[in-house]
Parts: C-alpha cells; structure tokens; sequence
C-alpha cells in the first residue's frame, strides 16, 4: 500500500515536533508540506533533509495555511493534522471543515503520543491563553528552586522562526551574547533575555528529543517554560497552568488551553488586581467544573517602572509583547496598564502611522487596542517597527516587551522599561506549589 499523505499545520514550533517524535521514519506515511499561520514571514522555507531524516532527501517544504486546500487537492492528502495552539473552539471547527470538505481526514495527536519522558523531574508552566503570565511564574519558580539548591535549567517551548538547519537542532544560551551569536528574532529575545540577566542558561531548538537527552545530563531539575497554550513536550511530574483574570471563559473555550486546565495539578488565575472580581470568580467556578483536584491560587501582576517620571504628563506610545495583541487576543498588556498606572497625559494612537507588517497586524487582529505589537521575526518586520515608533508623534515609548529594545532597533525617543512580577494573593504560594513538586519527585531527585 502507498503511503498516507499527510499535511501538518503549524506555526513553527509544534509542527516540527510532532513531525519528528511521530512521523518522522515512518514509511507508512509520507509529509508532503508543512503549512505556517500567525506567525507573518515564517513560511516558504523548507524543513531540511538533515532533520526530516531518511525519505526526504529534498527536505519538506513550508507553505502559507492559506494554500491548505490546494495542497489537499493537488498532493491527494489523506490526512491533516493540526500542529499549533491559541485557538478558539470556532477557529479549531473551522480548521476541521476546511480539511474534511477537501475529503481529507483530520487528525490532532495528543500528549501521550506527543510528551517525551525524561530521567528527571520535570516542572511546567503552562498557560489558557498567550499573554496569561506564566513566564514572570516560570522565573519566579526557577529562582525558588535554586535558592534549594538545586540546578534548574527551563527549557523553552521552540520558536523557530529562523534558519533551519542542524545547527539549531539544540539551542542553548548561556549568557546575552549568544542571543546575536544564533541571530534570535525579537520575540526569542522576550523569552530568553531575563533568564539570561539571572545567570540562569536556557535550552531550545527544534529537535527536543536532542534537547532532552542534552538537558538531562547537567540539570538536577527540568522547568518547561511553555509557549503560547500549548501543553507540554516533556511528560511534567507537576503542570502549573496559569489563567488571566481580564480574558474569563478561555479556560474553557480554547484550544488546547483548557487541555492544560484540565490536566493542571495547580492553577493560578493572574491579574486579579486589573480584573473585576465576576470575572475571577467565573474562571475559578470553571476550573473547578473540569478539573476540582487542581490547587488553585489567585495572583496580582504587579506592573512597574524605574522612572515614572518620563511617563507623567507626557504622550507616549506603547510597545506590547507581540503574541499577547496578535494572535493571543488581547487588546493591550502591561505597557498600556503602566501607562494609565502612572498618569500618561496621552496614549498616542499608533495605528495611523503604523508601517509595513505592523500596519498588516492591525489590519489582521482589530481587536488590537492602541498599542504596538513588538513584531520583529525577520530584519525588514523589525524596520517596519522601528519607523513605526519613529514616526509616531510621542515623547516616550513606554515598552512592556522584555528586551532592551533600544539596544536591536534605532529609536528617536527614549525608552522606559516596564517591569511586571507576580505576586500570589491567595491560595498555594509559589514556594509551596515547589514544595508539592518536590515532595513529589523525591525518589527522582
């Protein structure tokens, strides 16, 4: 019998690993085309021979989703299989029809046959939505479990948003300057830079059983640090799934973000300081619907910044982590919170001088408040987001992204770093919640 032909959609992350930990040397299937959505630029690249492995000798070509149903057609494809996450039940639905009115069968493969099993403890921290803060948790629980002693290294869910190739099978990034040594994308930077500053190393590549066996031989203990909703690639001893107070019912209306409330051991509903109190007590009432054995934890972000002063009274434009505004469906995140927290006389409207992919974004996600989405995955995004903030007509950026964006991007303006850590306010601390991990994994450690 002939091969099943499979197309795999993605988004440069999920896609390659369930490629590589299912179909990969597989010969009873045959991947004829990855396909690249939210991401903008990523796609018309090809996954190459060296990772794809035997019977791909010219690698596997990535393609626009928006040809997904051309490619069923003219490659005869048996079988689509959905490889990303941050989706809404609608959009997840949609993806469905389009696949089965092509007579192609669909398939999403699930945590056993996706979670790699490691040696050691593995934590993770996991999110309901893009945005939710689970990486401000993830630090705040690699700096508890060092201060036990133990050496904790996160390994960070893929953003492959760069060149493919072998060379970035495994990743590791040990201090700033190996930020530029791998020519990481602005929103890489967001998610290494911090752990950096913290003397704390990060693991991430693209192929993550190589990334596995690399981690187990150093680290005493493994903290997955998630991306965007998706569940983990490592089976966790203990799931952390943290929930955002302003956007209620996505607990259990995306996907796979109530894939990782229901799996939870704990729950954190962040932001409740910013949110009304209906709004947690509905997403605390949901979680106990699908999951009541979850610990749950109410948490405040606290937004800062170290000089107030350049925000007070003056007009300034605000920079907001791209995938928490794009595809993670928030209006704005902690940049404009910080601005309104410390009396900005004005937010400038950015989208009337918005350039290139940034003016794209807007165009993409009207739900996108007045705020610049940090987009930078290739060199000419991040020119487009350097003349946007030029041109617009502020006094200060005020740029909740992590980085220091002044230091990749020219800006006529001057910068004011907002900070946000957060702060348990009832329920299990984090010091507790690592507690319960570690009492857990004791035979492990």
């Amino acid at each position: 019998m002939r091969p099943r032909k499979v197309l795999i959609l993605g988004a440069g992350g999920r896609d390659f690993h369930n490629f590589n930990v299912y179909f990969r040397g597989k010969s009873e299937y045959r991947v004829v085309a990855f396909t690249a959505t939210q991401i903008p630029g990523i796609a018309r690249r090809r996954y190459p021979p060296e990772l794809a492995g035997d019977g791909y000798p010219e690698g596997i070509p990535i393609l626009p989703e928006s040809e997904a149903e051309r490619i069923i057609e003219e490659e005869g494809v048996d079988l689509v299989v959905l490889s990303y996450s941050d989706l809404s039940y609608s959009d997840v639905g949609r993806i469905i029809s389009r696949a089965l009115a092509k007579g192609a069968s669909f398939l999403i493969l699930g945590p056993r046959e996706t979670m790699l099993r490691s040696a050691r403890p593995v934590i993770a921290v996991t999110a309901v939505r893009t945005g939710a803060g689970k990486s401000s948790v993830s630090r705040e629980l690699v700096s508890i479990l060092r201060e036990k002693g133990f050496n904790v290294i996160p390994v960070r869910h893929p953003m492959a948003y760069g060149p493919l190739t072998a060379d970035r099978a495994v990743q590791v990034f040990e201090k700033p300057e190996d930020l530029d040594k791998y020519g990481v994308t602005i929103e890489e930077r967001e998610e290494y830079e911090l752990y950096l500053k913290m003397g704390v190393k990060v693991y991430a590549g693209i192929d993550y059983g190589e990334v596995l066996r690399r981690v187990e031989r150093e680290a005493d203990i493994i903290l997955w640090d998630g991306g965007n909703n998706d569940w983990p690639f490592f089976r966790p001893d203990f799931q952390i799934t943290v929930a955002d107070a302003l956007r209620p019912g996505e607990e259990v209306s995306s996907f796979p973000g109530e894939v990782n409330v229901r799996m939870a051991d704990a729950v954190i509903v962040n932001k409740v300081n910013s949110a009304p109190k209906d709004n947690v007590e509905a997403i605390i009432n949901n979680v106990k619907s699908v999951n009541p054995r979850a610990l749950i934890s109410l948490a405040e972000s606290e937004v800062y910044v170290d000089t107030p002063e350049l925000i007070r009274g003056k007009r300034v434009v605000v920079v907001e982590d791209s995938p928490t505004v794009t595809h993670g469906g928030a209006p704005y995140g902690a940049g404009y919170v910080a601005a309104k927290l410390y009396e900005a006389a004005e937010i400038v409207d950015p989208r009337p001088y918005a350039k290139g992919v940034i003016a794209d974004m807007y165009r993409t996600y009207k739900h996108m408040g007045p705020v610049v989405p940090s987009t930078g995955y290739t060199e000419e995004q991040r020119r487009d987001l350097e003349e946007t903030l030029n041109s617009v007509p502020a006094d200060v950026i005020v740029s909740s992204t992590p980085i220091d964006i002044e230091k990749v991007l020219n800006l006529d303006k001057p910068v004011v770093r907002v900070r946000y850590r957060v702060k348990i306010v009832e329920g299990p601390t984090l010091e507790e919640l690592a507690n319960a991990f570690l009492e857990r994994v004791k035979d492990k450690l």
